[in-house]
């Protein structure tokens, strides 16, 4: 980073993560219309987008569906090879521990995230599984582009969860009950 920010988010390669970090956030949508965690991430390699991923954990019933996995998948399958040098992953959110393991398996050269993740980030927040000394690989990582979209999009997720959960309280509550036993009790049941 250089010591002026404003020149800094002008540099070419900012300018790139903030665009590419678009398709990233535009699959996290995808995720939030299915009603799954808002994470998506794309893969780029020589300046075009190879892959497109956004959760499917909850619709799959399928704890390896995360965005970063499925892109991964699809980007091996398009090139025709496991490793993928070179790569660049644009994801919304600070990759796990088993999908910054991937990238490291498939040669992933650089990784960047909009926001950290603090209970489940294997890239820097719980752990650094992309740069473990003695690796055969190590992934480089930046971190912050886009933040602000990526957070209010989780926030958004996350609060309508919380209050969907609180309605469902309210309706199934000990008055909910109450008033079914009464109508039970009235015989107009």
């Amino acid at each position: 980073m250089s010591p002026d920010p404003e020149l800094d988010e002008q540099r070419p390669e900012r300018l790139s993560d903030e665009l590419y970090m678009g398709f990233a956030l535009a699959e996290a949508r995808r995720a939030f219309d299915r009603d799954e965690v808002p994470i998506g991430a794309v893969i780029v390699l020589d300046g075009r987008v190879l892959a497109r991923g956004h959760n499917l954990t909850r619709w799959r019933r399928d704890p390896l569906a995360h965005a970063e996995l499925r892109a991964l998948s699809r980007a091996t399958r398009a090139t025709g090879d496991l490793r993928l040098p070179g790569a660049v992953v644009y994801t919304t959110v600070e990759p796990c521990f088993m999908c910054a393991g991937a990238m490291v398996h498939a040669r992933i050269a650089r990784v960047v995230w909009a926001v950290r993740d603090e209970k489940f980030g294997g890239g820097a927040s719980l752990g650094q599984v992309l740069q473990v000394a003695g690796a055969n690989h190590q992934v480089d990582y930046s971190e912050g582009v886009r933040a602000a979209e990526a957070r209010a999009l989780l926030q958004e997720f996350f609060q309508s969860k919380r209050m969907a959960a609180r309605q469902s309280r309210i309706r199934s509550g000990p008055g909910a009950d109450m008033a079914k036993d009464s109508v039970e009790e009235s015989g107009q049941a």
